[in-house]
């Protein structure tokens, strides 16, 4: 059987069909394994199949209320332990330690913390951004981009992370253009997010903090901008704009060297001529000429810098008004809202793996291949999502709840009733209290 709108290969396979070769997985580079649907919403898709029968509809949101209840106990306690290792770093904290920490133990939880955040954005499907992803970005903003240089000295730690590559639609007015509004899409990160602990630098203010971690997560984030969202990032005048305060400059430059000459010359002159006729000659005053020349440096100075300042104040407005609409959240909010989403992506994809496993599969079971390519289709085909399923990482899930067998290189679904019993035995048995020493599981 299969759900209406999934079109199978005549081996039988969910996939599509390949012309002269045996059943493959198909593999996406342009498709990420993050599933943008939630949860609730995902368990009212799949209970919608027509094959299914009231009963069974009411048993499987059992199941998915219990692999939810199963995942949020899990995550609370890895939320609670990397929010042990964030205090000492947490720059907002309002509460006091009551044990000072040695350098050993301060930097080995700084060690687990950075270790557990990679962790955390892997769960929750991020990529961490290399430097090969991050040197585009770094050698030139290009156009669409606020034009910054970024020196990676000042940090004694940092990694970034991005998921959801696609493209912005952004806009700008050109002189060149007549100031009519000009549109262009731009590549883009949906979810950006960085972690990194700073050191005295002079690109930093004197007084900046070096003994925290600072969390941030921002959204739809040009490529060409993330280095905006770096510390001692430094303006970088485009050519364009170099022009605007170079060129008067060297007009000025040339103006007051031409005037300085004039007055040079009139010195010259009334040494060796009669003083009356070099006089007569400057305009009068070779004095006033001198001061004339020096107030045109001065103000072709105060004009130069006048600008530059102008210039500056602009892009960082740009820079501003960026970071106040794009900033998600910072700090310890950054691991309650990470885990949470990396909660969700595991439920998502267990029940998933699961319900096709359960529904699906035939009598001798189906492999990995065969599995992540019927859940791809699906997906693409009644909700639109273009994925790329992580299927080594559910099946992975399933087996360790124990409500799936492995026959070979084929997978079979534990029946339902028996993974409700498994799952209701594993919540249980989190607390040994009044059973210390519990039944075996229902399901071996």
């Amino acid at each position: 059987r299969r759900p209406a709108g999934v079109r199978l290969n005549s081996q039988g396979g969910g996939q599509p069909a390949k012309r002269g070769k045996a059943i493959a997985m198909a593999e996406y580079t342009d498709r990420e394994h993050f599933i943008p649907i939630r949860r609730s919403e995902l368990v009212d898709l799949l209970c919608a199949d027509k094959d299914l029968k009231p009963r069974e509809r009411d048993v499987f949101r059992q199941f998915c209320r219990l692999v939810a209840a199963t995942y949020h106990f899990e995550y609370n306690q890895r939320l609670e332990e990397m929010k042990d290792d964030y205090t000492p770093f947490d720059p907002d904290r309002d509460t006091r330690s009551l044990a000072s920490l040695s350098a050993e133990e301060r930097l080995r939880r700084l060690n687990e913390l950075f270790s557990d955040f990679g962790w955390l954005l892997e769960r929750a499907n991020f990529k961490h951004l290399s430097c090969d992803d991050l040197e585009p970005v770094l050698n030139g903003a290009g156009p669409w981009g606020v034009p910054l240089d970024v020196d990676f000295g000042a940090f004694e730690r940092i990694a970034l992370f991005a998921r959801g590559e696609t493209k912005m639609k952004r806009s700008r007015r050109r002189l060149r253009n007549f100031y009519r509004l000009e549109e262009t899409m731009v590549p883009s990160y949906q979810r950006l997010v960085l972690i990194l602990k700073m050191r005295k630098h002079r690109r930093l203010p004197p007084d900046v903090d070096t003994e925290s971690v600072y969390l941030k997560v921002f959204k739809n984030i040009p490529k060409l901008d993330v280095k905006m969202l770096l510390p001692g990032a430094k303006v970088r005048l485009s050519r364009a704009d170099k022009g605007k305060i170079g060129v008067p400059v060297v007009g000025g430059l040339a103006m007051v060297a031409w005037k300085a000459l004039q007055a040079l010359g009139v010195v010259l002159a009334e040494l060796l001529d009669d003083v009356a006729g070099a006089f007569v000659h400057a305009g009068g005053n070779p004095t006033l000429a001198m001061w004339v020349a020096a107030s045109g440096v001065a103000g072709y100075g105060y004009n130069t810098w006048y600008g530059y300042r102008q210039t500056k104040q602009r892009y960082y407005l740009t820079l501003t008004q960026s970071l106040y609409y794009q900033n998600l959240d910072s700090n310890a909010g950054v691991l309650t809202r990470l885990l949470d989403e990396a909660e969700e992506q595991e439920g998502r994809e267990a029940i998933l793996a699961y319900f096709f496993l359960w529904r699906y599969a035939n009598e001798s079971g189906w492999t990995p291949e065969a599995l992540d390519d019927y859940v791809e289709l699906y997906l693409e085909g009644k909700a639109g999502l273009k994925v790329d399923f992580e299927i080594g990482d559910a099946i992975a899930k399933l087996e360790k709840m124990h409500i799936v067998r492995k026959d070979g290189p084929r997978y079979r679904a534990v029946p339902i009733d028996k993974a409700l019993e498994m799952l209701d035995w594993t919540w249980d048995n989190y607390f040994k209290y009044n059973n210390p020493e519990p039944e075996s599981p229902p399901v071996p």
